[in-house]
């Protein structure tokens, strides 16, 4: 039998000129309707002059992504040196201590910024001076696949568009939105509980504009052309300047209309097909990510799965939220059984699409991907454990005018603490099995950089800053991180170890491609079984884990089908009739 495995490997699909062609005027003619053909023109001259040079090499069966495939998020300052530059220190750090490790890196919004860590940007083609600057944004991407942030739901109050707005002046005078404050907006979904509409002092008088985020945060509007050509010049850059991988910073909020609740609306989605086709036209192989941190269902929308067998033509990644709050649900309880069926319920997904998995992120711990999965009093008790390991929780607010909650704010190893019995000794062990279990399943992986140092909650960046999510935002002194990686017995030691002794041996297995089948295998409440395979030569992987505080019989049928290679010992397993707390086995068989 060939050594192949038995599942289509996502391949790069470039488009030609004419396909590009006739693909971008489809979107443009239901975005912008007699004006398409204006705009395509427009679009077809801006990409003869900024498109990156065309790629060396034919791109046409490049893989996407391959077991090989981990990633590590970041913020650029995450680790400090003195005066040298941020994000030089950050390529040395990862040069030192994990050379092999990642195969990609998030640098989270490197750019001048005003509000919310980088996320309100003030110039989109220019480096924070406080980070660094271009060639060293190049320089990590020379090393790693570079996965960079196009923030384009909304911009700066400093930014030099409002400005011109403010003056009436272009290009920025209609690049925002405009609202009569008596205007019924209750049907609108909303991330925060912040007003919609904020007002604003012009020379034309007081205007009122659409602000999904904050106050400093001005919604751009994209039934302008303008500005969707504006933000395709500036993904042009990006790509440019060596992006691989282009997030979609909160894209569900992207276009507006009046009595909608203005998320996930037709539009939206169509403005992610027309920068798909982009980036397949003149870079093949840059992967789109969308972050929309919603109910599950409404998170698979983005990869445009209504629309097969035609190929999908929407993002190539999502991330998998509701993973990070059913763990904390399954790992504080010691019960499977509901992340067992939420795995189960996943689709099978076709070439070219695939799940970022993740347990923590620059953001908290998302609620609203629960919805439909836990009762509220379940999430309650959730979130008043949560508290009681020193977190936090943000809200937004319901059409009607009520709060609720949007996510918890803490770090995911002081989310580890205990159960719902309360602080326990198993913190360590219970955290890198959340970890683990993450690593194990269909998708690539991403580490956020405070999940490989244990770092715990940052309650006086909190107070510093004023904002909750900052308890998970912590900036390393690098010498201070250099102790605790170099003393024996420091927790920050022995979880960064073992993560990269994990993910050196992952990266080696051909069952963890992001397209190899997966299946959960029926098991014992408090363990997890997931199957991963069989390839085309009939191996397959089991990856069990124990998400109990108490040692469990180890009773999986598949163990009794040939014997097995235990992967984390390098070794023939000797088979054990029960499993240690938080313990996990990933075995391998070859027929």
């Amino acid at each position: 039998m060939p050594d192949r495995p038995t599942f289509t490997p996502s391949l790069a699909t470039p488009l030609d000129a004419a396909a590009f062609q006739r693909r971008a005027r489809e979107h443009l003619a239901m975005l912008y309707g007699p004006r398409a053909d204006e705009v395509l023109r427009r679009l077809t001259a801006l990409l003869a002059h900024q498109a990156p040079p065309a790629p060396s090499q034919d791109k046409t069966r490049v893989p996407l992504w391959s077991e090989r495939d981990q990633w590590l998020i970041s913020y650029g300052d995450s680790l400090l040196d003195g005066e040298r530059p941020p994000l030089a220190v950050l390529g040395d750090f990862l040069d030192t201590r994990l050379p092999d490790t990642f195969s990609g890196l998030h640098v989270l919004p490197f750019f001048p910024w005003s509000s919310d860590d980088g996320f309100s940007v003030i110039h989109y083609r220019e480096v924070d001076p406080a980070l660094g600057d271009w060639p060293q944004v190049r320089a990590l991407a020379e090393r790693r696949d570079l996965a960079v942030d196009l923030v384009l739901n909304h911009v700066s109050r400093e930014s030099l568009w409002f400005v011109d707005y403010l003056t009436g002046s272009q290009p920025g005078r209609d690049y925002f939105i405009e609202m009569d404050p008596e205007t019924d907006l209750s049907a609108v979904v909303r991330p925060r509980s912040s007003p919609l509409l904020v007002p604003v002092p012009t020379r034309r008088g007081t205007r009122h504009l659409w602000a999904t985020f904050s106050e400093d945060q001005i919604d751009l509007n994209f039934a302008n052309p303008d500005v969707l050509l504006e933000f395709i010049g500036i993904l042009l850059f990006y790509l440019g300047q060596g992006a691989r991988i282009v997030r979609l910073d909160a894209i569900a909020y992207l276009w507006k209309r009046v009595g909608t609740p203005c998320i996930h609306l037709p539009e939206t989605h169509e403005v992610v097909r027309l920068l798909r086709a982009v980036v397949d036209h003149v870079a093949p192989g840059t992967l789109l990510l969308t972050e929309t941190n919603v109910p599950h269902h409404e998170n698979l929308s983005y990869f445009g799965l209504e629309r097969l067998p035609a190929p999908p033509d929407e993002a190539h990644l999502v991330y998998q939220f509701p993973l990070p709050p059913l763990l904390l649900h399954t790992l504080t309880g010691g019960d499977a059984t509901l992340l067992a069926s939420w795995l189960d319920s996943l689709p099978e997904l076709p070439p070219g699409c695939s799940y970022l998995n993740f347990t923590a992120s620059h953001d908290g711990i998302g609620v609203r991907p629960l919805e439909g999965w836990l009762p509220p009093h379940e999430i309650e008790a959730l979130l008043e454990l949560m508290h009681r390991f020193g977190g936090f929780v943000s809200m937004r607010k319901h059409p009607d005018g009520e709060d609720a909650p949007y996510e918890i704010n803490i770090t995911w190893f002081d989310a580890m603490q205990g159960t719902r019995r309360g602080r326990d000794p198993w913190q360590i062990e219970r955290f890198l099995c959340s970890q683990h279990l993450m690593l194990a399943l269909q998708g690539i992986p991403a580490l956020y950089l405070h999940c490989l140092t244990g770092t715990l909650n940052d309650l006086e960046g909190v107070e510093r800053s004023g904002r909750l999510r900052s308890i998970n935002r912590r900036r390393w002194q690098l010498d201070e991180l250099d102790e605790l990686l170099d003393s024996r017995h420091s927790p920050t030691r022995v979880i960064f170890l073992a993560l990269k002794r994990r993910l050196a041996i992952r990266r080696r297995e051909p069952c963890f491609h992001p397209d190899a089948p997966q299946r959960v295998l029926p098991a014992p409440p408090a363990l997890l079984v997931v199957e991963r395979g069989p390839l085309a030569d009939g191996r397959r992987l089991l990856a069990i884990h124990n998400v109990s505080d108490r040692r469990q019989p180890l009773a999986v049928a598949a163990l009794a089908a040939g014997e097995w290679f235990d992967l984390l010992e390098n070794r023939p397993w000797t088979p054990v009739e029960s499993l240690a707390p938080y313990r996990t086995l990933w075995l391998v068989q070859t027929p």
